[in-house]
């Protein structure tokens, strides 16, 4: 018996031995490891402020901090013992707290080679990403930073803040897994005015290329994100103030290819006061009369449904897809119904009634004018306006 005892005494002091050697190398080798591989993953600078190893192989990391990318308060890693046999980077959980993610589009540089590459996919080296699984991620009150310097000198920024993300059964491996998502965040456009929302759901699946997923964002202020579509229309003469809308995506994925149905609504538009005694612009008419369109076509709301068509691993969105829906539902509008183009748009203003008759005509003085005073249009209104002088004279 007391063999027996010895023996098992004699056990756990070894076990005690090597645990605690397991420990100390843990803790003096994981942090400069995990530094060095983030910088040969990212080509970036990292560092980390401290790292806690929490029996039995919990990691808990703070102040993480990728240079231009990614700044984190605390990071919390429970492995998967049995899933590092794969010799994969195999984990039971992972928590992000605070973490600030920025990303910074910039225009492409101009080169005169014809062979230069003109995509990630086509870069001669490719960084392929370790083999990973997470059997749950969860990221709390995290922000992402959005700058863009392809649409103006002064380029836009974008921000979602109060970022929540939840995912369960995470597989970077060659094998069919669903992996399913939940996010939800806040978007402040101006500092003062209503915070926009945006709540996005579904799964997906990386190895077949599968997905479905629905994505809301309420409160967007289409002001903020004007240098988007200035190019095409001019608010300033329109007098349009402030514009709040929502967005809508019904996301369906197969094999690579992506379909998403859109909806956009405009939900409330503020016009600056015009002063006293001066008239309307052309500009302004040509806005009234075309919010009236839309709403005449959508029972009194100003809608405009669009699809957009990508790849699951290259997603691309611009907003000439927007425009395009804008043309399409013009064209919709003057072949629907049996109605003739007067009764189907109700056109208010009494200047545009008999000065263009064709659907070809109308449809080139409402997409190339729609805030900007188109010239058909505009011709109209000139025409009427010079009319009207002339009768009153009379």
């Amino acid at each position: 018996m007391k063999l027996w005892i010895k023996i098992f005494f004699t056990v756990i002091i070894i076990l005690a031995i090597l645990f605690a050697t397991i420990y100390l190398f843990l803790i003096f080798n994981v942090k400069p490891l995990i530094i060095s591989n983030l910088e040969k993953a990212l080509q970036k600078k990292v560092s980390i402020g401290s790292l806690e190893i929490i029996p039995p192989f919990n990691v808990k990391i703070r102040n993480l901090n990728i240079e231009g990318l990614l700044k984190v308060d605390t990071v919390s890693i429970s492995p998967s013992i049995l899933g590092l046999f794969t010799g994969s980077i195999a984990l039971n959980n992972l928590s992000i707290l605070k973490p600030e993610f920025t990303y910074e589009r910039s225009a492409p540089a101009e080169t005169t080679s014809p062979t230069a590459p003109t995509s990630l996919s086509s870069l001669p080296q490719k960084i392929s990403p370790p083999q990973f699984i997470c059997k749950q991620i969860n990221i709390q009150n995290g922000i992402i930073n959005f700058v863009d310097r392809t649409v103006s000198p002064d380029s836009i920024k974008i921000m979602i803040k109060d970022l929540n993300l939840k995912v369960t059964n995470l597989y970077l491996f060659p094998q069919s897994v669903v992996t399913n998502f939940v996010l939800k965040g806040n978007i402040p456009w101006r500092e003062g005015e209503a915070e926009g929302k945006i709540f996005a759901q579904g799964w997906l699946n990386l190895f077949r290329k599968d997905m479905q997923a629905t994505i809301k964002i309420e409160d967007i202020d289409g002001v903020y994100l004007y240098p988007y579509y200035s190019h095409w229309v001019d608010l300033e003469k329109a007098r349009i103030q402030s514009a709040k809308l929502n967005f809508l995506s019904d996301i369906h994925g197969l094999n690579n290819n992506v379909t998403a149905n859109c909806r956009l609504e405009l939900t409330d538009i503020v016009r600056k006061p015009r002063p006293p005694g001066e008239q309307a612009e052309k500009a302004e008419m040509i806005a009234d009369a075309v919010l009236d369109i839309f709403r005449a076509l959508n029972q009194g709301k100003i809608v405009l449904d669009f699809t957009i068509r990508t790849r699951m691993d290259r997603p691309e969105f611009n907003f000439g897809n927007i425009k395009m829906a804008f043309e399409e539902k013009l064209a919709q509008a003057r072949k629907g119904n049996g109605h003739n183009v007067p009764d189907i748009f109700g056109l208010p203003a009494k200047f545009i009634q008999g000065s263009i008759k064709g659907a070809t005509d109308l449809t080139t003085a409402v997409i190339s004018g729609t805030i900007s005073a188109g010239k058909q249009i505009g011709k109209a209104i000139e025409e009427s306006i010079k009319k009207q002088s002339k009768e009153k004279k009379e």
